[in-house]
């Protein structure tokens, strides 16, 4: 009997000690390597504020959250399959802040497949919210939104000869529907369109066509360390073209990476300035920043967690051993959810868009400022 109660012991320790006591496991994958990585990393960052302090305080009925993270380089094929192994094999209830436009479309069909939910995919494309998207649940506004806002702040104050680069796959498409949306209202054309290659973009050839267009202004849709060194090889070659761009290179890192390029830059904003600190979700985050010693958020870090929020809500919603036929039913029953300052995030089964907010942010000196 002594020896069965000792195996008993030493079975119950094992368990432990591989993590088998209660927890609610999150799957994620992105580029947490590759292109894109600044900003993934800081939007993680911002969520695991959230889910952090959410498990100190005992997490959700008990349970607390682990979010299992796959890097896929920014590569299609590799968040697909990650999605596979996370859903099928890691058995996660729910997926979390998938980033980019392909790849979040090349996880849906494993989500239908499995009934699992994607919460707060990091991208604004508009093929996640029309058509809808059922296991899709935004959180951010659609990058068409902003584009087409970009274009109109331009026009607005007198840039009329506009050049528009964009980068050749699903989310340059959309975010080129939204910028022509944007000249249609203001009765204006873009100078030119130039196509990128999203892996590996000719620069000695989007460059000058730029320059021959003599152009005032360039909307650039890309990500990432393409962006900044188009941008670069844009001054290079002399040009003082104010230059847009996008809220998915809304971080830090990106800035960092420009460096004296950054100067003047305007990124386009989905969610709050962070340094709002009157904006109740932003004083809420920087509080639980400040406690890990952190002295600011980016604009990436509040954007993950704004999306954690959801998340957590959600599962709070779903009650005690979450199921993912649960998840889905707490997310369309999501109405009128307050994430701070009133920003409401509402689900419906025929909708599944997220706040619908966007703003410009100039950067100056390297820095996000008004």
């Amino acid at each position: 009997m002594t020896k069965m109660r000792a195996l008993c012991g030493a079975a119950l320790l094992a368990l432990a000690a591989t993590g088998a006591s209660a927890q609610i496991l999150i799957g994620q994958t992105a580029g947490m390597t590759g292109s894109v990585a600044a900003s993934v990393n800081e939007t993680i960052g911002g969520a695991q504020l959230l889910i952090d302090a959410t498990n100190a305080q005992g997490g959700i009925h008990g349970e607390k959250i682990e979010v299992v993270r796959m890097d896929d380089a920014f590569d299609v094929k590799r968040a697909a399959d990650n999605a596979r192994v996370l859903i099928e094999d890691k058995k996660v209830l729910a997926l979390f802040m998938s980033r980019g436009t392909p790849h979040s479309q090349a996880i849906i069909p494993w989500l239908d497949k499995n009934d699992v939910v994607l919460i707060g995919p990091s991208t604004g494309a508009m093929a996640l919210h029309k058509p809808l998207q059922r296991h899709v649940f935004n959180v951010r506004a659609t990058y068409q939104r902003e584009a087409e806002k970009a274009v109109q702040h331009l026009l607005t104050i007198g840039l009329t000869r506009i050049a528009v680069v964009y980068v050749t796959d699903s989310f340059g498409g959309d975010a080129l529907e939204g910028a022509m949306a944007g000249f249609t209202k203001g009765n204006a054309k873009p100078t030119v369109t130039i196509p990128a290659d999203r892996e590996k973009p000719d620069y000695k050839t989007i460059v000058p066509a730029i320059a021959a267009a003599n152009a005032q202004a360039v909307l650039w849709i890309g990500s990432g360390t393409a962006v900044v060194d188009g941008i670069k090889a844009l001054r290079a070659a002399g040009s003082a073209a104010q230059v847009v761009t996008l809220s998915n290179n809304a971080s830090s890192g990106f800035i960092k990476q420009l460096g004296d390029a950054s100067r003047g830059v305007i990124v386009t904003q989905v969610f709050p300035n962070e340094r709002s600190l009157g904006q109740p979700m932003v004083k809420e985050a920087l509080a639980l920043a400040s406690a890990k010693g952190q002295a600011e958020l980016s604009p990436a870090a509040l954007e993950g967690f704004a999306s954690a929020k959801v998340l957590v809500e959600a599962l709070r919603r779903a009650g005690p051993k979450p199921t993912r036929a649960k998840m889905l039913a707490a997310l369309e029953g999501l109405r009128n959810y307050d994430l701070g300052g009133g920003l409401e995030v509402s689900y419906t089964p025929q909708d599944h868009s997220g706040i619908d907010f966007a703003d410009l942010s100039i950067i100056s000196e390297g820095r996000f400022k008004r």
